[in-house]
């Protein structure tokens, strides 16, 4: 897919509807225990690239909306930022622009309804690194009903095609969209809005079907006015949580983190729950108010009544989980970790990074692979113009600690007219390496309104990524899904895909599949490059009736091993032949020529018919003109059924042959499709 290219027009405010009210400037302040003023050793990382981002005068970009809503993420060859409203693909290796900038609705061409008509900004742009996969989403809002217009690209290529979702809210408006990956779904969150706020909702996308580019279904948990602003949490690394762990969703209250659980169940909706909060005591703060800017009474909307994007998971080599989150209060930048989220959630370290007196904010914060940590924020003061910078630590240093500061890029202007800044930036991490830190957000070179920049940079802590390197794996599915298959046939093969999205070559132990599925080919070999991907086919014959499972497992020397690919299927005792048949055009009331449709018995007993029967809003145009089966059909045996076609009206006439039974898990059945003239 190609995008088309940005028609410029006149920029717009795109108003964040508030919770609260925007908070002023403060003047008061509770003490904090966290604070760190201190000045400390140089933070052991090293600033890579650090180039321009969209913004004035960059890449013909278009000055449509402010604020940017900066953000961005890196997948395994290719940088993405997406700003209101338009986005780009950037070489990672080089920096260079490849692609863009596009409209962001672009994405939807051909789609149709709002998603492809409204630009409406609020985007969100991720990498799923277990499959390796972009996903883009922002809202579209110029009519109702309001919609979340979702894409999940079908390769690593963020220039290539994508799978598109419009989910729909009605009338309520689903504001400041924050998304997080995770193995059993997207989980998303918003705040919602009729003519005031109503809560946040808590939702889940069916990633494994949007992935596969199938009909995919939304789970929400609308909350009350009192939450707002929930962070779902979002998979760092190559190590998943335990299978069938809860995704959090995490805000603040008086002091404290609150912290949910959502367990969702696609097949069974009613099943899935969201429980909490979990109240976790952190350190007494105050809200930060509007931000001073030199040469100008114009303040900066802090955004400081929510926590900042995004709310970092990862688990490690040892087992443990951590969640980082951050957000601004009078004293600092305050940002914490928490561990055992999916046991009793505790507060690990926390810290508010104040060195001196400017003011940090709009920050977002990530871990590598060894647990050093980075923080990315913007800066400002009466003498300084908003900057951008970057602070972290490694897990010797002193808890709540972080090292000096680094300068990204010196803001040299202050923003005039409106207040708005941010409202989010994004700190994400290489899935090639799991080492490199890449962080995007904005400033002004000139001052004014509506002609702000951003920035991209990207670093690397010392001792991360050195030496040989890592291997890492990422699957192209997680399940695979067979459907019915009669007992000793063999189905197609459906194949994974393993890419090794490390920094050393992946050695494989081994690659097995259990239960009644069958690896038919595998062009993986003992050792895959980095950067190199292989493939495995699997197969699907079943020796029993009923529901089958199996894994397939890939055994190696990368972080998450043995990777596992959910198999299921159905094995069905009683088939018919063949499983669809078109009778073509006929004339309405006349019969068409009888179709047969054999039925097969491949179980060793007899089994009863219970009925055979037409379903389907064209059930009353087909008819049996003969039926050799009888009651019951001998092990081993066949009979026939004859089907005629006789329209009752013109048109597309569809309808579903059943022949039911007791000798399987469901019927076998036989699609039927004419059409009347």
């Amino acid at each position: 897919m190609t995008p088309a290219q940005p028609n410029p027009f006149s920029p717009r405010l795109l108003n964040v509807l508030r919770t609260g009210p925007e908070l002023p400037v403060s003047q008061y302040a509770v003490a904090d225990v966290a604070l760190q003023r201190q000045a400390l050793a140089p933070v052991a990382a090293t600033l890579g690239l650090n180039f321009e981002g969209l913004g004035l005068n960059q890449y013909g970009f278009g000055m449509e909306a402010e604020p940017p809503d900066t953000n961005g993420t890196v997948g395994a060859t290719q940088y993405v930022q997406w700003v209101n409203l338009e986005y780009a693909v950037f070489d990672k290796a080089t920096g260079a622009k490849v692609a863009g900038p596009f409209e962001g609705n672009s994405v939807w061409a051909g789609f149709g309804g709002q998603c492809q008509s409204a630009n409406s900004g609020d985007p969100i742009v991720q990498y799923d690194k277990i499959a390796n996969r972009w996903i883009l989403t922002q809202f579209a809002v110029d009519t109702t009903p309001f919609l979340q217009c979702v894409a999940v690209s079908t390769t690593p290529d963020a220039t290539g095609t994508y799978n598109r979702y419009a989910f729909s809210f009605g009338s309520n408006f689903p504001d400041y969209p924050k998304l997080g990956v995770w193995p059993d779904a997207y989980y998303i969150s918003f705040n919602m809005f009729t003519n005031v706020f109503i809560g946040s909702n808590a939702c889940a996308m069916d990633r494994n079907r949007m992935l596969n580019g199938q009909s995919a279904k939304i789970i929400c948990f609308q909350q009350g006015r009192s939450i707002g602003s929930l962070l779902p949490s979002d998979m760092d690394g190559t190590i998943k949580p335990a299978a069938g762990e809860p995704a959090f969703f995490v805000n603040y209250g008086a002091n404290s983190l609150q912290l949910w659980k959502f367990h969702v169940d696609f097949t069974a909706p009613a099943n899935s729950t969201f429980t909490g909060p979990t109240m976790i005591p952190v350190a007494a703060f105050t809200p930060l108010g509007s931000v001073v800017q030199p040469g100008t009474t114009q303040r900066l909307d802090s955004l400081s009544d929510r926590l900042m994007y995004r709310l970092a998971y990862r688990k490690f080599t040892d087992g443990h989980e951590a969640l980082l989150v951050n957000h601004s209060i009078t004293t600092g930048e305050r940002w914490y970790e928490l561990r055992d989220p999916n046991g009793t959630p505790t507060l690990f370290q926390q810290g508010t990074f104040s060195p001196d007196s400017s003011t940090r904010w709009m920050g977002s914060i990530a871990a590598d692979q060894l647990g050093n940590i980075a923080l990315g924020y913007s800066l400002s003061s009466s003498s300084v113009h908003p900057s951008i910078f970057f602070t972290g630590r490694v897990p010797s240093d002193a808890a709540g600690s972080m090292g000096t500061e680094q300068l990204i890029v010196n803001g040299t202007g202050s923003q005039i007219g409106h207040s708005r800044w941010g409202d989010y930036s994004a700190m994400t991490v290489d899935p090639t390496d799991d080492c490199t830190f890449w962080y995007t957000q904005e400033y002004l070179e000139t001052t004014g309104d509506f002609i702000w920049n951003t920035r991209i940079a990207n670093f690397k802590f010392a001792g991360c990524g050195g030496g040989a390197g890592q291997p890492a794996v990422s699957l192209s599915a997680s399940a695979l899904n067979f459907k019915k298959v009669g007992i000793g046939r063999t189905s197609s093969p459906q194949t994974v895909t393993l890419t090794n999205t490390g920094n050393a070559t992946l050695n494989i132990a081994s690659i097995t599949a259990n239960g009644d599925f069958h690896i038919s080919n595998n062009t993986c070999g003992a050792t895959v490059a980095a950067g190199a991907n292989c493939a495995v086919s699997v197969t699907f014959t079943p020796t029993k009736k009923g529901a089958r499972k199996g894994t397939l497992s890939f055994t190696d020397d990368a972080p998450g091993s043995p990777q596992a690919v959910a198999l299921s299927g159905t094995g069905q005792s009683v088939v018919v032949s063949p499983t669809s048949i078109n009778f073509g055009t006929q004339v309405v009331d006349s019969t068409s020529a009888p179709q047969t449709v054999t039925v097969t018995n491949l179980n060793s007993i007899t089994v009863t018919f219970t009925g055979i029967v037409f379903a389907g809003t064209g059930a009353g145009d087909y008819l049996i003109s003969w039926n050799t089966c009888g009651a019951t059909i001998a092990g081993g045996a066949s009979c026939s059924i004859g089907v005629e076609f006789r329209p009752t009206t013109t048109g597309k006439r569809a309808a579903k042959l059943n022949v039911k039974n007791n000798g399987g898990a469901s019927s076998a059945s036989t699609s039927l499709t004419g059409t009347g003239n």
